[in-house]
C-alpha cells in the first residue's frame, strides 16, 4: 500500500512540487501506519490536494478541473442519476448528443471508468478533480448519501424517479372536489424545502409557478438564487399543503391570502410569514423567514464603523426626539431598530412599539398589533399609547399626517421616538415629511438624526483572499491612489460555505444627518433637498457611496457591491 503512489510521488518530484528529502523523511511514519505517503503529507497538511490532482493531470495526460469554481446546471446534472454518480464517484462537468464528460478522481481505475460508460450508456471523457471537490460536488448536487441525511436535490430525484410514490390522499378537498396529494412524501418535501432554505440562510422562499416549470428559490443575502425544481406535477399538492399549514383556505383559489407557520429546523423554532398570491400559471406562495437571531445583533455588528458608532450610541441615548431611519423595502431597517430597542432595553424604561405586523416578539417591550380592519389603526394605537407613559415609541412606519403628527409631538413632550420612512436619502425625509403635511418648524424641532441605510453583503471569511480594484470602480468611488496604497482590498474566491458566491452576510452601510442649529433653519426656511443635502454634507455627513467605500477600503465588502447598492447615490 505504501508503494501505491510511487508513480505520482516521483512525478510530483519531477515537477518540482515535492522534495525527495520530505518523501525519504515521511516514508517510514506512512509504512507505520499502512498509509500512502502522499495521503499522509496531505493529510499533515505537507502538499495541498491540487497539486496531486496537478500531477495525476501531468502522469496521465488528463485535463484537470476545479469544481469548486463551477456551477452546473440542471441539464448537466440529470446526465447522471444520482446512484449511478455516487456509486463509480463521479461528476458530469459537460453534456452532448453523445458523449458525457465527468470529473473522476483516479484516472488509473480502468475497471470504475468502464462501469460507469456501461451505466451511462455513452461515451466518457474523463478529467481528473480532487477527492474533496468531488466530494463536496457530489453532496452540493446529488444530496446526502442515504434518503435520512439527503437534502431538497436528492429528494425531489428520489419522486421523479420514481422511488417515492405520490399516492392520492383525501384529507384535504379542492373548490372542483379534486382530493390533494398531503401524503408523507409531500410532506417531507415540504419540510426539507423549509429546512435548506433555513440552513443555508435564506430570508425568503420563492415557490413560483411557470407554464412547463414549478420554480424555487430562495433569497440569500438579498440575492434570488434558484434551486433544484419538483416535478410540474407536484405544484397542486406542494401549494395545498403549505395553505394547509398556514391555516389559508385551500378551497379559495382566486384572491390573496395570509398566514403564519411555526415549524423546527434542527431543534431550533422558526416562523414564517406565508402570502399566497394567484398567478397566471397557479398560485405563488412567498414565506418570509423570521429568525430573531438577526434581532440580538450589536451596533457594530450591523456595518457601523467606530466613529458612526459612538454618534448613534449617543443619539439612542438621549430622552426625547424623533430618530428617523429611511431607505426602500428590504433595507434593513427593521432589524436597525430592534437592534436599537436591544440596546437601550432596560428595566427602568418603558418601551412599546406599535407594528403592522409584530414580526418578533422581544421580552421587556410592549408592543401592539394595528388592525386596519376593525379601525384600530396606527394613530389610533399610538394616541391611546401615550396614555400609558413609556419612555420609548417605536412606530413601524410613518405613513400618513395624522400618524406623523402624533409621533413628532411625542418627541416634542420628553419621548424618545424611533420610526422609519420611504425615502432614498437622509435629507429626502425632510421633505417626505413636509410634503404629507408636517409643519416645517415641527420637524425641525423634533428631529434629532436622519439615517438611510442599504445593505451590501460581506465577502465570506472561509474564503477570503486578496484583490484588487478597476480604475473605472477608483473613479466611481472616488478612491484616491493615496488611499488605495494603504488599503486593504479583498474578494471572496466562492466555497460552499458561500455557495461559492464568495459573499456570506450583509451589513449596513449609513448616510447620518444629526440635525444642529444650521440645518434646522434650512428646515424652517422650507429650503429644497439639495440644499438641504449641500449643508449636510459640509457638516460632515458622509453619503451612502462613501460609507461604502470606507468599507471596501477596509476589506469587508467590495466596490462591486457599494457601486451596485448605491447607484442611486449623487455624490
Amino acid at each position: 500500500m505504501a508503494a501505491k503512489d510511487d508513480y505520482l510521488i516521483e512525478t510530483m518530484l519531477d515537477m518540482g512540487l515535492l522534495a525527495r528529502e520530505r518523501v525519504d523523511e515521511i516514508r517510514p511514519e506512512a509504512e507505520a501506519a499502512g498509509e500512502g505517503v502522499l495521503d499522509t503529507l496531505v493529510k499533515q497538511g505537507a502538499v495541498a490536494p491540487s497539486l496531486v490532482t496537478q500531477a495525476k493531470s501531468t502522469y496521465f495526460g488528463v485535463e484537470s478541473v476545479s469544481l469548486g469554481d463551477m456551477r452546473l446546471s440542471d441539464d448537466v446534472i440529470k446526465a447522471i442519476p444520482r446512484h449511478v454518480a455516487k456509486k463509480y464517484n463521479a461528476v458530469p462537468v459537460s453534456v452532448s448528443d453523445s458523449s458525457i464528460v465527468v470529473a473522476i478522481n483516479d484516472p488509473s481505475d480502468i475497471e470504475n471508468l468502464d462501469g460507469l460508460q456501461v451505466a451511462l450508456g455513452k461515451s466518457i471523457e474523463h478529467r481528473v478533480a480532487s477527492e474533496n471537490e468531488i466530494q463536496e460536488a457530489l453532496a452540493e448536487y446529488y444530496g446526502g448519501s442515504s434518503r435520512e441525511d439527503g437534502g431538497l436535490s436528492q429528494m425531489i430525484q428520489d419522486i421523479t424517479e420514481g422511488e417515492v410514490e405520490v399516492s392520492a390522499m383525501t384529507s384535504a378537498m379542492g373548490d372542483a372536489g379534486e382530493s390533494v396529494e398531503a401524503d408523507a412524501p409531500i410532506i417531507k418535501l415540504v419540510n426539507q424545502i423549509i429546512a435548506d432554505a433555513f440552513k443555508m440562510r435564506a430570508s425568503d422562499i420563492h415557490l413560483e409557478p411557470m407554464a412547463k416549470t414549478f420554480r424555487i428559490r430562495y433569497r440569500i443575502d438579498g440575492m434570488c438564487m434558484e434551486q433544484k425544481s419538483p416535478p410540474k406535477r407536484l405544484q397542486p399538492p406542494i401549494i395545498a399543503r403549505l395553505k394547509i399549514q398556514s391555516g389559508m383556505s385551500i378551497a379559495e383559489k382566486r384572491i390573496p391570502q395570509d398566514g403564519r407557520i411555526q415549524t423546527s429546523v434542527s431543534g431550533k423554532t422558526i416562523d414564517l410569514r406565508v402570502n399566497c398570491l394567484p398567478t397566471t400559471h397557479g398560485e405563488s406562495i412567498v414565506m418570509r423567514i423570521l429568525d430573531k437571531t438577526g434581532l440580538k445583533l450589536g451596533l457594530a455588528e450591523l456595518g457601523f464603523m467606530a466613529d458612526d458608532q459612538a454618534t448613534f450610541e449617543r443619539l439612542i441615548g438621549l430622552p426625547d426626539g424623533i430618530l428617523l431611519v429611511t431607505g426602500p423595502t428590504g433595507s434593513g431597517k427593521t432589524t436597525t431598530l430592534y437592534s436599537c430597542l436591544n440596546y437601550i432595553n432596560r428595566p427602568d424604561r418603558k418601551i412599546i412599539t406599535v407594528e403592522d405586523p409584530v414580526e418578533y416578539m422581544l421580552a421587556g417591550i410592549n408592543q401592539v398589533q394595528v388592525h386596519e380592519q376593525i379601525g384600530f389603526t396606527f394613530a389610533t394605537a399610538l394616541r391611546s399609547m401615550l396614555r400609558q407613559a413609556p419612555n420609548v415609541i417605536m412606530l413601524g412606519e410613518i405613513r400618513d399626517l395624522e400618524t406623523a403628527t402624533i409621533a413628532i409631538n411625542a418627541s416634542l413632550t420628553g419621548h424618545l421616538v424611533f420610526s422609519t420612512l420611504h425615502t432614498n436619502d437622509a435629507p429626502g425625509a425632510v421633505a417626505r415629511l413636509i410634503d404629507i403635511g408636517v409643519k416645517p418648524f415641527l420637524v425641525a424641532s423634533s428631529a434629532r438624526c436622519l439615517m438611510a441605510q442599504r445593505l451590501v453583503r460581506k465577502i465570506c471569511k472561509k474564503c477570503i483572499s486578496n484583490s484588487t480594484i478597476t480604475e473605472h470602480e477608483m473613479h466611481t468611488l472616488g478612491i484616491t491612489p493615496e488611499q488605495l496604497a494603504t488599503a486593504n482590498i479583498k474578494k471572496g474566491r466562492g466555497c460552499p460555505d458561500c455557495n461559492r458566491t464568495g459573499n456570506r452576510g450583509r451589513m449596513g452601510i449609513f448616510e447620518i444627518f444629526l440635525i444642529q442649529d444650521e440645518a434646522r433653519k434650512l428646515i424652517y426656511e422650507k429650503a429644497p433637498s439639495n440644499v438641504l443635502r449641500n449643508k449636510a454634507r459640509e457638516m460632515g455627513m458622509r453619503t451612502l457611496r462613501e460609507d461604502g467605500t470606507r468599507k471596501v477600503l477596509a476589506g469587508v465588502t467590495t466596490a462591486d457591491e457599494v457601486i451596485r447598492a448605491t447607484s442611486g447615490d449623487a455624490n
